[in-house]
């Protein structure tokens, strides 16, 4: 298992976390089965929005005697009320459903404490000016918290969010389908076939600000609905015409900007596998690129998709970096100074390309990498 930074938190997460749908499952005794096989692959993340109390009853069993081993990722929020989930804003039922969860998990403190669900802005700034941002402060303060985050389907919010300074690590639905739609505060157009019937082309720029803001601010990305609910691994229903693998759709979400996991929705030890087997495969397992350029609904046109189809490169630039922290400094309009640091430390530049075009013979997208590699030189100086 590999892993990444989450972001600026300091925390080391496996690039394949747990989502926990699968938990609910055989009475809940799937959830011991789950945390057995996480442990034994190396996965040290899991997400936990599920407000069920059997669910986080049967987490807290999980992790009795390696609490030390998981990073949890759980909601503020997500309550259980009248027998069934709700998101709440009442500051009382937060709190009661705060007090609840940490008893049935059995522990001190949540390592990422989500507001959960922001979809709309006047839900963000009734949260940001409210109680429950105090709240959540008032429980990093304590130690409960060790950081605070936000899940979100709306890019323009969730942007919002990040902008404030006060979201650490961003949950957010990242995958080829969905990075092509604009934001909207009903969830639901994500999943919509009318959206998918004409020829879409290339990344929403709100998606495409959010991926770099959170990559610039230190704020880490833990993915959810990289499979789209599943619709993207059927070609019967995936909006793009065509079915994506496993391995394709988690690449994918990897090599987003700011992104540090990929939560896995698992309803059993083997699908669970099969997601952490994205570790063992090969490059051509991985490859999204070709399998995105012949969707018959869906073109990325002249975007780079950080895909390395381009190289080798006689000057052995690395062309997807250089281009990603090109476009960094791009949205910035001007070049932050860890862009830059970052940029430096790579051990060849843009600068160095002689303008041969064998890499934009390779690019699937018919990306203008020689112009975006003189445009590096210009920016960064070499």
């Amino acid at each position: 298992m590999e892993y990444r930074e989450l972001g600026s938190t300091g925390l080391k997460v496996s690039e394949i976390g747990m989502g926990c749908e699968g938990f609910a499952e055989d009475e809940c005794r799937n959830t011991m089965r789950l945390f057995d096989e996480a442990e034994k692959l190396g996965i040290n993340y899991f997400d936990l929005y599920a407000s069920n109390p059997e669910v986080r009853a049967s987490v807290g069993e999980a992790l009795k005697g390696r609490r030390e081993k998981f990073i949890i990722q759980s909601h503020v929020c997500s309550i259980w009320k009248d027998g069934q989930y709700k998101r709440s804003r009442k500051i009382d039922e937060v709190k009661a459903g705060w007090e609840e969860m940490m008893s049935l998990l059995q522990t001190d403190h949540i390592d990422v404490g989500m507001i959960h669900y922001v979809d709309s802005m006047k839900d963000w700034q009734e949260i940001a000016e409210g109680p429950v941002l105090d709240f959540v402060k008032e429980l990093k303060e304590k130690g409960a918290i060790r950081h605070i985050g936000l899940s979100s389907h709306n890019p323009e919010v969730a942007l919002e969010a990040v902008k404030s300074g006060v979201i650490e690590v961003l949950m957010f639905s990242v995958n080829p389908c969905y990075d092509l739609q604009p934001a909207s505060e009903d969830v639901e157009e994500l999943w919509a076939e009318k959206n998918y019937e004409g020829h879409l082309v290339n990344m929403d720029p709100k998606r495409q600000e959010l991926y770099e803001t959170c990559q610039r601010m230190g704020v880490g990305i833990t993915v959810m609905k990289a499979f789209g609910g599943g619709d993207l691994l059927d070609e019967t229903l995936s909006p793009a015409g065509k079915a994506l693998t496993v391995n394709q759709c988690i690449h994918y979400a990897l090599t987003r900007p700011a992104v540090a996991t990929v939560l896995s929705g698992a309803h059993s030890v083997e699908q669970l596998r099969t997601s952490a087997a994205y570790e063992e495969a090969s490059e051509e397992e991985r490859d999204y690129a070709m399998a995105f350029a012949s969707f018959p609904k869906i073109s990325w046109e002249g975007h780079c998709m950080y895909c390395s189809h381009c190289a080798p490169c006689p000057k052995k630039i690395d062309v997807a970096s250089v281009t990603k922290f090109l476009n960094l400094a791009k949205a910035q309009g001007t070049v932050p100074e860890t862009v830059r640091e970052h940029y430096e430390v790579l051990p060849h530049h843009g600068g160095e390309c002689i303008r041969c075009g064998a890499c934009e013979t390779r690019c699937p997208f018919g990306v203008p990498i020689m112009e975006n590699m003189k445009q590096a030189k210009e920016i960064f100086g070499k």
